[in-house]
């Protein structure tokens, strides 16, 4: 088996950094971007649940991947509210906004 390197990219940052809550002297980069495609897919759902559990209502992630995910999306919104948005609709790779709703 071979192992494959994960990447996960950040956008451009927001003008003004949002405030980071560990302590670490960091700041958060505007919609990070988790690209799925790497990610061996018995684990990708896993992947991408874990991610979308750490931002915080009003907060977005982008995730990329081989195909519209409709059951990925279908099982986050199970999780949460969402509220998603396609900004590249492929035809190699789908890039999705999805934005955790306030309850």
């Amino acid at each position: 088996m071979t192992s494959q390197h994960v990447e996960i990219l950040g956008s451009a940052p927001t003008p003004e950094p949002a405030a980071h809550s560990c302590g670490c002297g960091g700041h958060d980069e505007a919609d990070p971007v988790l690209d799925v495609r790497a990610i061996p897919h018995a684990i990708r759902h896993a992947t991408v649940f874990g991610a979308f559990e750490a931002i915080a209502p009003g907060q977005s992630l982008v995730i990329v991947a081989p195909h519209l995910p409709r059951p990925l999306l279908a099982q986050l919104a199970e999780r949460a509210p969402i509220d998603t948005e396609v900004l590249v609709d492929g035809p190699e790779a789908w890039h999705v906004r999805i934005t955790r709703r306030a309850d």
